[in-house]
C-alpha cells in the first residue's frame, strides 16, 4: 500500500531534510544488519491483489471511490485509476496450510468486493490489462484524486521534460504519445511477498532474478492493449515505458529506467541494493518525518525507515527488495511484481506456490549465481518470456530450453522439494503444482485470450470483440476454474449493443494522403483500394481536408486537362469533425443533416480515427426500426 501523504520534492523547501532522513535510514538499516536486529527465525508470505471495475457494458467503471467507501474494510485501498482497487492480504507464516488459508481470504475479500460493486451496477474482474480500456479512460479525469498520484504524475512529467512515449511492437504495433502516467493504470498485478533471512538476502534475490523468466513465461495474461495484440505479457513493456523519466539526446548515454530488471547480479547486503538505487534514481517524492530513524534505534526502538520506503516505492523493480516492521520486529522480503492479475484466483495461487517452492528449494549450487549463470541470460530470458510467453526459448545453465521443458524437467522438482522442506501440506503441494504442470502442457491466460479474440474478430468489429472477450473472462472467472478449464467463447456478432460513443466504433487504421500529393496518384490509390473517403493531412499531421469518391470521379474526367493538380486543389477544405467522446447518435444526426458519407475523428486537430455510414448503420434507429 503506497504512502498517500506525500509532497512533490523538487519544489519543496525541505528537500534537504528529507534526503537527510533517507541517508540516516540507510545507516540505521546497516546497524540493524550488523547487530542482528532483523528477524531471521521465521518466514512469512503475503500478497496484494489488484483488480478492475467494469460497467454493465464491460468497460472501465469510475466508481472505485464510492465502492471502496462502501466496502469499509482496511484490506482494500485505491489504485492509480478510478477503475482499479487493491486488496492487501494478511501475511501468514509459511507452514502447513498457509496457501489454502490465503486462498480462502483472497476469495472471501474478492466476493465482498463483488457483492458491494453490484450495488453500484459494477462488475469485478481479474486481468493483467483490461481489454476494453480505450483512450477515453486514459484522460486525467480517471486518475484517482489522491495527493500521492497527483504528485507522482507531476514529478514524472517534470523529470521527463516532455510527454511520455509508448512504442510496443508485437503482432500489431502501438505507437502513441501521452501526457500523464495514467497508462501505468492499465497494469493490474498479483504481487507476491516472501520474507527472507537477512544473511541470505543477496543469494535469494539473485536466485529470484534467475527464475523470473520461466515463471513469467508460464504465467502471462496481458496480450492486448487498446485493441492491439502485442506481447504475451504486455505489462512488462507498458509499465516501463508509461513512467519512463529518461530522455533522449544526441549523446549516447546509459540511463537506468525506474521500472527495470536490473543490470547485474547484486552483492553485499540489502542495504547495498538500496544504496545503488539512491545513487541512480532521483528522489521524486518526500514526506514530513517526525523522528529520525537513528534516534529511534538508539532509544531501543524499531524504526520504520519511512524515507527509504517512500523512495523505494518509486523504483519499480520486477523483484523489489522491501523492508518492513510487523509485531514490533523488523524484517526484509522480496516482492515479486511481474505476475499479472488473473486469469483466476486458483491460477494466481498456483503461481504463488510454485514461486515460493522454488525460492525455498534453491539448490546450494545456486547460492552464488555469478559463478553459474551470466546475468544477461537471466535478463534476456525475462524479456523473451514477456514477449512470447510459453513460446520463448530460454537459456538455463548454458542449455536452451522451451519454457515447458524448463518448468517440467528442471524447476518443478525444485519447487516440490522446497515446499516439502517448508512443511507445506502434501495435499496443497499436489493441488497447486498440478495446476502448473497442466498449464505447462496446456495454455496460459494470454494464449486463451488471443485465441478467442482472433476468433471473435472474424465476425465482428473490434470493440464488440473486446467487450465480448471481457464478458467471457468474467463469466469464466465466476466458475472458479483455472484457465485450462475455461470454454472457448461462443458469442455471435450483435450479442452486445451498448456502444454509444464514436470512439467505440471508429476505425483507427487510417489511410491518408498529404495535401501536396499529386491528385492523380491519390485518386488512383483510392480506386485501387476501393476507399471512398480519404482524410488529407498537412505537414504536421493536422487534418487539412477530405477527399471523397465524388472528387475522385470528377478529377478523373478533368485529369487530361491538368496533370499537375495536387490534392489541395480538389479536396474539401471545410470538414466537419467529431471527437472520440461524441455520442454516436449525435454523429448520425450530423451525417443525415449534411448527407455526409463519413466523419473524421480528431483530437487537437489531429486525426485519430474515422467513421463511415457503414459503421453507424447498426446504431441508426430510424433505419433499424
Amino acid at each position: 500500500m503506497g504512502e498517500h501523504k506525500v509532497l512533490s520534492t523538487l519544489q519543496h523547501k525541505d528537500r534537504a531534510k528529507f534526503i537527510g532522513h533517507l541517508l540516516n535510514d540507510i545507516k540505521a538499516l546497516e546497524q540493524m544488519l550488523e547487530k542482528g536486529l532483523i528477524e531471521d527465525d521465521i518466514v512469512r508470505i503475503g500478497s496484494e491483489q489488484e483488480f478492475c471495475l467494469l460497467t454493465p457494458h464491460w468497460r472501465p467503471s469510475d466508481r472505485a471511490e464510492a465502492i471502496l467507501k462502501a466496502i469499509d474494510d482496511p484490506h482494500f485501498t485505491t489504485e492509480l485509476a478510478r477503475y482499479n482497487l487493491e486488496i492487501n492480504l494478511d501475511p501468514v507464516r509459511l507452514t502447513s496450510n498457509c496457501f489454502s488459508l490465503m486462498e480462502s481470504q483472497l476469495n472471501e475479500l474478492l466476493q465482498k468486493a463483488s457483492t458491494t460493486a453490484k450495488q453500484y451496477d459494477t462488475h469485478v474482474l481479474l486481468t493483467g490489462i483490461l481489454p476494453t480500456i480505450s483512450k477515453n479512460e486514459l484522460e486525467f479525469y480517471y486518475m484517482t484524486p489522491q495527493p500521492r498520484y497527483w504528485a507522482l504524475n507531476d514529478m514524472m512529467k517534470e523529470l521527463r521534460g516532455s510527454d511520455f512515449q509508448l512504442y510496443i511492437k508485437g503482432v500489431d504495433d502501438l505507437s502513441i504519445h501521452h501526457d500523464s502516467v495514467l497508462f501505468e493504470a492499465c497494469n493490474t498485478s498479483f504481487q507476491m511477498h516472501l520474507q527472507i533471512p537477512p544473511q541470505d538476502f543477496i543469494s535469494s534475490y539473485n536466485w529470484a532474478q534467475a527464475i523470473s523468466g520461466p515463471i513469467l513465461g508460464i504465467s502471462t495474461n496481458s496480450p492486448l492493449l487498446l485493441g492491439r495484440e502485442l506481447w504475451d505479457e504486455t505489462r512488462i513493456a507498458l509499465f516501463q515505458q508509461s513512467i519512463d523519466t529518461r530522455f533522449s539526446s544526441y549523446a549516447l548515454k546509459d540511463q537506468q529506467a525506474r521500472v527495470s530488471f536490473g543490470t547485474q547480479w547484486e552483492s553485499g547486503s540489502i542495504a547495498d541494493i538500496y544504496k545503488n538505487d539512491i545513487a541512480i534514481h532521483k528522489v521524486i517524492l518526500s514526506k514530513d518525518i517526525e523522528k529520525d530513524s537513528l534516534d529511534i534505534l538508539a532509544e531501543g526502538g524499531v524504526p520504520k525507515l519511512p524515507a527509504l520506503n517512500l523512495h523505494n516505492g518509486t523504483i519499480y523493480k520486477w523483484n523489489r527488495p522491501c523492508y518492513g516492521v510487523g509485531g514490533g520486529k523488523a524484517h526484509v522480503r522480496i516482492e515479486n511484481r511481474y505476475i499479472a492479475s488473473g486469469p483466476s484466483t486458483l491460477d494466481e495461487m498456483a503461481t504463488f506456490v510454485f514461486w515460493v517452492g522454488l525460492m525455498i528449494g534453491r539448490p546450494s549450487s545456486f547460492d552464488h549465481m555469478p559463478a553459474v549463470m551470466d546475468f544477461r541470460d537471466a535478463k534476456s530470458n525475462f524479456i523473451k518470456a514477456a514477449r512470447t510467453g510459453k513460446h520463448a526459448v530460454l537459456q538455463w545453465m548454458d542449455k536452451a530450453y522451451s519454457v515447458k521443458d524448463l518448468i517440467l524437467k528442471e524447476l518443478l522438482p525444485i519447487a516440490y522439494s522446497g515446499l516439502k522442506k517448508a512443511g507445506i501440506d502434501s495435499a496443497d503441494i499436489e493441488r497447486f503444482l498440478k495446476i502448473i504442470e497442466i498449464r505447462a502442457n496446456g495454455i496460459t491466460g494470454s494464449q486463451w485470450m488471443v485465441q478467442n479474440f482472433r476468433k471473435l474478430r472474424k465476425t465482428m468489429k473490434k470493440d464488440d470483440a473486446l467487450r465480448i472477450l471481457t464478458k467471457s473472462m468474467y463469466e469464466a472467472q465466476e466458475t472458479g476454474k483455472t484457465v485450462n478449464e475455461w470454454p472457448q467463447v461462443n458469442y455471435r456478432a450483435g450479442a452486445l449493443s451498448s456502444a454509444h460513443l464514436v470512439g467505440h466504433i471508429m476505425s483507427t487504421q487510417l489511410f491518408t494522403v498529404k495535401e501536396n500529393d499529386l491528385a492523380s496518384l491519390a485518386t488512383s490509390v483510392m480506386e485501387w483500394k476501393n476507399v471512398h473517403h480519404v482524410p488529407v493531412e498537412g505537414k504536421s499531421g493536422a487534418l487539412r481536408g477530405l477527399l471523397t469518391w465524388t472528387h475522385m470521379e470528377k478529377h478523373k474526367k478533368n485529369e487530361e486537362n491538368d496533370s499537375t493538380l495536387t490534392v489541395a486543389d480538389i479536396m474539401v477544405k471545410d470538414v466537419t469533425t467529431v471527437r472520440s467522446d461524441t455520442p454516436i447518435s449525435e454523429a448520425i444526426a450530423l451525417m443525415k443533416e449534411h448527407e455526409f458519407g463519413c466523419l473524421p475523428v480528431v483530437k487537437d486537430n489531429e486525426m485519430i480515427g474515422i467513421i463511415t455510414i457503414k459503421d453507424v448503420i447498426p446504431f441508426d434507429n430510424d433505419r433499424t426500426s
